[in-house]
C-alpha cells in the first residue's frame, strides 16, 4: 500500500485569438504551435498509456478560451493548412540537408513528428482535440478542471462581485457544454486567490481550487500539515497548495531539468537562421521572420555556439530525469509519511505549454514518469485532487492568504504602471453590464442577442493575458488594442441597449468576430 500521493496538474490556457477578418494573423500561431508541440503530444502520450494498460492519473485545466479555439471550425481549418505548409517545408529540408549528416537526420525527425500530428489531429480526432481529452476523462485517468471564463484576474474584479460570479459561472456552463458534466475543480486564473472568492466557487458547486505555496503556508489558522494536505475553506471548497520542491525541479531554468545541455534549444529556429527567400513561404506573409518549429540545435550551454541536437540522446536524458523525479518523490513521500498522521499529497502544478513547446522533451519526460510510477515503485500513488478528497474527506478548516503564482507571489504583475490604466475602464464596464442585466429581465430577441454579445466583449476585455503582456513587453500593441477594442464594442452595445435601438449590422459584425460562448447566460451578471 502506498504511503502518500503525487498529483500532477497541467494548466492549459491561451488567450482567445481568432481573426476571421484576416487570412493570416500572427498571434493565431500561438494556438497552432501549442497544438503541434504540446496538445497533440499529450494526446498521443495518453493514448499510448491507455493502449498499454498503464493506470495513470493526471489533472489538466482546459480553459474556456482554449476549448473555444480548439472547437472553432475556422481555426481547425487554418491549423490543418499550417500543418501542410510545415510538411512541405520539412520535405524541402530533407532535400537541402541530404549531405549534412545529423541535420538530415533532424529533418526526417521533424517530418515524422509532423506526420504524426496530422494523423492525430486530422484522422484520429477529425480536428476535435476536446473530444480526445473528454475521452480520457471518461476513462477515469484524466481529470479536466476549468478556469475563469476568460482567465480574468479575479482579485482585481472584487469591487464588482457580479463580475467575479460571471467569470466563474460562464466557465462552469461552458465546461458542461464541452464535457457533459460539472467541473469538480478550478484553476483560479494566475492561481490568484482573494478571501471570499470561495463563496462564488461554492455557489457554482466547485469543490476545490489551487493556490501557490504561500497561500496555504500563510493561511489562518496555520495549516498543521503545510501544503501536504488540502484545507477546507469555511464556504466549503478545498484549497490545494503547490509543492515548491517538485516545482523547482521542472520549472527552474538554472536547476531544473529543461536546462540540460542535451535538450533542444527553443530559440534557434530555421525561420530565423536560413536564407530569407528560402523560408519566406513559411513565415508571416508580411515577411516577418517567426518560429517554424524546425530547430536543429541543442542547448549546449551558455554559449552562442550551439551543437547539433541529438533526439536519441535527449530521449535518454528525459528517461533519466523522469527516474530522478520519481526517486525524489519517493524520498519526499517517505519523509512526510514519517512525520504526518495521514497520507501526504504532493501537488505539482505546471503550465501545460512548458511540456513540448518550451521544453521539447517534456511530453517524453511525463510519459516516462507516469510509466515508471506505475511499474517501478510502490511508495506513492498518482491521484487527482478530486480523487484524494473522496478518499480523505476530513481536513482542517482554514482561510488561505491573498496570493498568486506571479512574481513575488502577490498581484503586482497584473497591477503596475504598464497596465494599471485598464482597471478603471474594466470596472466601469462591469458595473454597466450589471445595470444592463438587471434592467432587462425579459428582453426581446434582438436585445437578448445584444446583451449576450456585451457579456462576451466584457469577458474578453477582462482576460489577464493582456495585462500580463503589457507587463512583460512582448506583443504590447496587440494587448492594448485588444483591450480597447473589446471595451469600445461593449460600450457601443451598452448605449444601443439603453436607447432601445440595437444596430443589427454592428451586432452581426461583433458576433462574427467574437464568437466565444455561443450560449452565454448574461443573467449571471444580474
Amino acid at each position: 500500500m502506498s504511503q502518500g500521493y503525487v498529483s500532477l496538474v497541467l494548466h492549459a490556457h491561451l488567450p482567445f485569438v481568432r481573426h476571421p477578418e484576416h487570412e493570416h494573423f500572427m498571434e493565431e500561431d500561438w494556438l497552432f504551435e501549442a497544438i503541434t508541440e504540446t496538445y497533440v503530444p499529450l494526446v498521443r502520450m495518453m493514448d499510448g498509456l491507455l493502449r498499454d494498460g498503464v493506470d495513470f492519473r493526471l489533472t489538466m485545466t482546459l480553459s474556456p478560451p482554449l476549448c473555444s479555439m480548439l472547437l472553432d471550425p475556422l481555426l481547425q481549418g487554418r491549423y490543418a493548412k499550417r500543418l501542410e505548409r510545415l510538411l512541405e517545408l520539412s520535405d524541402k529540408e530533407i532535400r537541402r540537408t541530404q549531405n549534412q549528416g545529423p541535420f538530415h537526420e533532424m529533418a526526417w525527425h521533424y517530418r515524422h513528428r509532423l506526420e504524426e500530428a496530422r494523423r492525430v489531429f486530422c484522422d484520429d480526432y477529425e480536428g476535435d482535440l476536446v473530444s480526445a481529452f473528454r475521452k480520457f476523462q471518461d476513462t477515469g485517468k484524466l481529470e479536466v478542471i476549468t478556469c475563469g471564463a476568460t482567465h480574468g484576474f479575479l482579485p482585481l474584479m472584487r469591487a464588482v462581485p457580479e463580475a467575479v460570479r460571471a467569470q466563474v459561472r460562464v466557465a462552469r456552463d461552458h465546461y458542461r457544454d464541452c464535457f457533459g458534466r460539472d467541473p469538480r475543480g478550478i484553476w483560479l486564473p494566475e492561481c490568484a486567490y482573494f478571501q471570499g472568492v470561495e463563496r462564488e466557487l461554492a455557489e457554482a458547486e466547485i469543490r476545490y481550487f489551487l493556490v501557490d505555496t504561500h497561500g496555504i503556508l500563510h493561511a489562518e489558522p496555520r495549516p498543521r500539515y503545510g501544503v501536504y494536505a488540502p484545507v477546507f475553506t469555511r464556504s466549503g471548497p478545498a484549497a490545494f497548495g503547490r509543492d515548491v520542491e517538485s516545482s523547482k525541479q521542472v520549472w527552474s531554468a538554472e536547476e531544473g531539468y529543461p536546462g540540460d545541455a542535451d535538450y533542444r534549444d527553443f530559440y534557434r529556429d530555421i525561420g530565423f537562421d536560413l536564407d530569407f527567400e528560402y523560408v519566406r513561404p513559411y513565415i508571416h506573409p508580411d515577411g516577418i521572420r517567426c518560429h517554424t518549429g524546425l530547430k536543429y540545435h541543442r542547448i549546449t550551454g551558455k554559449t552562442n555556439h550551439k551543437e547539433v541536437y541529438r533526439p536519441r540522446v535527449a530521449l535518454e536524458r528525459a528517461a533519466t530525469h523522469a527516474g530522478n523525479f520519481m526517486f525524489n518523490r519517493e524520498k519526499q513521500i517517505e519523509h512526510l509519511a514519517g512525520v504526518m498522521r495521514r497520507p501526504p499529497i504532493v501537488v505539482a502544478p505546471y503550465d501545460a505549454e512548458l511540456f513540448g513547446h518550451w521544453w521539447y522533451e517534456g511530453p517524453d519526460f511525463l510519459n516516462f514518469f507516469l510509466r515508471k510510477a506505475h511499474y517501478d515503485q510502490k511508495t506513492f500513488a498518482l491521484t487527482t485532487p478530486a480523487e484524494y478528497l473522496k478518499r480523505h474527506p476530513t481536513q482542517q478548516v482554514a482561510t488561505p492568504s491573498d496570493s498568486s503564482w506571479g512574481h513575488k507571489g502577490f498581484w503586482e504583475v497584473w497591477l503596475e504602471p504598464s497596465n494599471a490604466w485598464i482597471y478603471p475602464h474594466l470596472l466601469v464596464a462591469a458595473n454597466r453590464m450589471v445595470k444592463l442585466a438587471r434592467a432587462n429581465p425579459s428582453p426581446d430577441g434582438l436585445t437578448e442577442r445584444a446583451l449576450r454579445q456585451a457579456g462576451r466583449e466584457l469577458l474578453l476585455a477582462q482576460s489577464s493575458d493582456w495585462a500580463f503582456i503589457m507587463k512583460t513587453g512582448t506583443t504590447v500593441d496587440y494587448a492594448v488594442r485588444r483591450t480597447k477594442e473589446h471595451l469600445l464594442r461593449f460600450h457601443r452595445l451598452y448605449e444601443q441597449v439603453q436607447a432601445g435601438r440595437v444596430n443589427v449590422e454592428f451586432l452581426d459584425h461583433c458576433e462574427w468576430k467574437d464568437n466565444i460562448f455561443p450560449s452565454l447566460n448574461w443573467r449571471h451578471w444580474a
